[in-house]
């Protein structure tokens, strides 16, 4: 997370930027990835920044960490159904590259396994009029790693409702990506002064890995 340092310094001083910490059970969720993320035409794309074009290899490294810790992976994924996009409500009114979701776009390299849930929205939120909440809950999932796309967006409104059901959020900067890394580098700040915590990915893989205690 790249931030100037006398911002850092008034937030504490303020009392924001503080460490939520990990809890024992870390559940890890990938957010929205899908090729058109890094498909060059895509009005999702996100290739021309170099860190985000980097988010996929950061990813593969969480999701075999979870895997070698027996930590549950989930998946959100966005589909539209209505050939009109009412489904998207007044999202859709804001940002016409929903649009893409409506083809049902393939994830890519990064597929989910079997055994993991996956969660279907359509708002920017995992948790919002889905199950997420009570497959955790479920689960006995205390602690969400979260990854994926876009920081700015569903990264960011996931980890803010995670935060909210009481659930510890753990955002992973360099297997997120958005636009640009302006956009990358403020949303990391201000999730890290606010709402989660910002890790890096030697300490999610190290948690990830370790499991459950």
């Amino acid at each position: 997370m790249s931030v100037a340092h006398s911002s850092f310094e008034d937030y504490q001083r303020a009392g924001f930027s503080n460490v939520m910490g990990w809890g024992t059970k870390p559940a890890l969720i990938v957010i929205d990835v899908c090729k058109a993320y890094w498909s060059p035409g895509s009005p999702l794309d996100l290739s021309h920044n170099l860190t985000a074009a980097a988010a996929p290899d950061s990813m593969r490294k969480l999701v075999a960490a979870a895997r070698e810790g027996k930590v549950p992976v989930l998946w959100s994924e966005v589909r539209y159904l209505h050939p009109e996009m009412l489904d998207a409500g007044l999202f859709y009114k804001k940002s016409k590259a929903l649009a893409v979701w409506q083809k049902g776009d393939a994830r890519g390299s990064l597929e989910p396994a079997p055994s993991d849930i996956i969660v279907t929205k359509q708002y920017a939120s995992a948790f919002f009029g889905t199950s997420l909440a009570s497959s955790l809950n479920t689960l006995g999932v205390d602690t969400l790693v979260i990854i994926g796309v876009s920081t700015s967006g569903c990264v960011r409104a996931t980890a803010l409702d995670a935060m909210q059901h009481g659930f510890r959020p753990m955002v992973v900067g360099s297997a997120c990506g958005d636009r640009s890394p302006e956009i990358h580098n403020a949303n990391m700040f201000d999730l890290n002064a606010k709402y989660a915590d910002a890790v890096t990915e030697e300490e999610a893989i190290e948690k990830l890995c370790a499991g459950w205690k």
